[in-house]
């Protein structure tokens, strides 16, 4: 399956990507170090993307083993070398699953079945980056 972007510069160092379904993303860098910015950065949106996909996959697999989960959060934290190119050096995803009655076996399998089976950023990530997985569960009464 082909898949095409396109990117624009518009302004300073803020570029937008558009999708073939005419979806957006704007991604900026700032001039200065800590400075203003208006959208994430490129290496920003890998971890989003890595956190969506593992996110989804997570959310599939929790409702078709019946779970009753309310909400789902990934949390995600990512160290990055000092030396260009400044790649990530390891990152964490951390889940926080809100529901009823939540099985933690569920929720581990869940996890690991994306970490090791689904997840496409993952698997492109995880030659270069030590990926860990965390998960708490909060029970609803």
């Amino acid at each position: 399956m082909k898949q095409m972007i396109e990117t624009r510069w518009l302004d300073n160092y803020t570029f937008v990507s558009t999708n073939q379904d005419n979806q957006t993303l704007v991604m900026d860098s700032p001039t200065e170090k800590h400075g203003d910015k208006v959208g994430p950065s490129p290496m920003e949106v890998v971890l989003m993307g890595l956190s969506a996909c593992a996110g989804i996959d997570v959310k599939l697999i929790l409702s078709k083993a019946k779970q009753d989960f309310k909400d789902i959060q990934v949390k995600v934290s990512a160290n990055r070398r000092e030396e260009i190119p400044r790649i990530y050096t390891d990152i964490n995803l951390h889940f926080e699953i809100t529901g009823h009655d939540l099985s933690e076996k569920q929720v581990a399998r869940a996890i690991k079945l994306s970490a090791e089976k689904y997840c496409s950023v993952s698997h492109m990530l995880q030659a270069t980056v030590n990926i860990t997985h965390s998960y708490e569960l909060k029970q609803q009464a």
